[in-house]
C-alpha cells in the first residue's frame, strides 16, 4: 500500500496572502503536501473521505439542527486557471444537496440598477450549505478597473465596501475562504493553445480572452491589491499555484477540510427514544408481524 499523503502542516498557513507580504509562492511551487500527480490523487481521495463526512454534518446541523453556519468558497483567477475544474475536481467529492454554486458574468442591465453587492447577497449561502462563487464581488475591483469601465473614485471604495461586506458574513455565520488560482502566463498561453488546437476543447475558447491576455500585466497589479488590501482576519486570501492542475485542486481542497475541522459541525441529537424505537422495531416490526399473521 501506498504511504498515505495527509500533511501535518496547515495549508491554508503556507497559502495564506498576508497583506504587504505579496504572493508567497509562484505557479509552479509545491510548498506543502505532494510533490507528485500520483501523491496527490491518493491524497485527494483521503482528504474526500473526511470532507464528505464533515460537509454532511454541517448541513444536517443546518438543515435539520437550527444552527446557522455556512462556508463561501470564492474562486478568482484569469482565464484557464482552473475555477471549473476545481469544482468539478473537488466538489464532486461532495454531496450535490449541501452545495450551492454561482457563477458571475458580466452584469445584466437589472443588475447594473443596484448597488454592485446587490447580485452577490441573493447567492449567499444559506445555514448548511458550501456556497461556491465562480469569480465574485472582486469583478468590480478588478475588470471595471482594468477596462476602465467607471472612474477610480467608483471603484476604489469598493475594497472598504467588500472587506465591511465580508465582515458582515463571518459574523452572521459563514466563513469566507478565497483562492486566488495563482497561474503563469506561460501556462495560460499553453492552455489556451490546447483548447484552439483540440476540436472537442475549442467551444471553450472565447476570443475575447485573448483581449483579456494582452492586458496580464494590468491585471497583475489589480490582483496585487486586491489581495493586499482585502485579505483580513475575517476573509483571508490563500494564492493557490495552479500551473500543476493537480495540486492546485488538492490545496483547496485541504483547506476547505482545515476550515470545517475548525468549524467541527454536529450532528444533532435525535429527538425521539432511540432504544425504545429499536425494541419497537426489533420486537414489533409491523410487516413482519403481518407476515407472521
Amino acid at each position: 500500500m501506498g504511504k498515505k499523503q495527509g500533511t501535518s502542516t496547515s495549508v491554508r498557513d503556507a497559502l495564506r496572502v498576508r497583506p504587504g507580504g505579496g504572493i508567497p509562492h509562484e505557479p509552479r511551487d509545491t510548498p506543502v503536501g505532494p510533490k507528485s500527480k500520483a501523491q496527490a490523487a491518493e491524497g485527494l481521495a483521503e482528504t474526500g473521505a473526511e470532507l464528505g463526512r464533515l460537509q454532511e454534518a454541517l448541513w444536517v446541523e443546518g438543515t435539520f439542527g437550527g444552527g446557522d453556519r455556512s462556508v463561501l468558497l470564492v474562486l478568482q483567477g484569469m482565464d484557464t486557471s482552473g475555477k471549473g475544474g476545481t469544482i468539478e475536481h473537488v466538489f464532486g467529492l461532495l454531496n450535490p444537496q449541501g452545495v450551492r454554486i454561482a457563477s458571475f458574468k458580466k452584469p445584466t442591465p437589472a443588475e447594473k440598477r443596484h448597488d454592485f453587492l446587490w447580485r452577490i447577497r441573493k447567492q449567499v449561502p444559506t445555514a448548511g450549505l458550501i456556497g461556491v462563487f465562480d469569480r465574485s464581488h472582486y469583478e468590480d475591483v478588478l475588470v471595471v478597473r482594468v477596462d476602465e469601465l467607471v472612474p477610480p473614485a467608483q471603484w476604489e471604495p469598493r475594497f472598504d465596501q467588500i472587506n465591511e461586506f465580508e465582515a458582515e458574513l463571518a459574523e452572521a455565520g459563514t466563513t469566507v475562504v478565497k483562492c486566488f488560482l495563482n497561474i503563469s502566463a506561460d501556462e495560460q498561453r499553453e492552455r489556451l493553445l490546447a483548447r484552439l488546437e483540440t476540436p472537442e476543447k475549442q467551444w471553450k475558447h472565447n476570443p475575447g480572452d485573448l483581449d483579456v491576455r494582452a492586458k496580464w500585466t494590468d491585471y497583475e497589479q489589480a490582483y496585487a491589491d486586491v489581495l493586499d488590501r482585502c485579505s483580513t482576519e475575517d476573509a483571508p486570501w490563500y494564492a493557490i499555484p495552479a500551473d500543476r492542475k493537480w495540486y492546485r485542486n488538492w490545496s483547496i481542497a485541504r483547506i476547505l477540510l482545515e476550515t470545517l475541522r475548525d468549524l467541527d459541525p454536529q450532528l444533532p441529537a435525535p429527538d425521539y427514544d432511540v432504544a425504545a424505537e429499536l425494541k419497537r422495531l426489533k420486537e414489533n416490526d409491523p410487516l413482519l408481524a403481518g407476515e407472521a399473521g
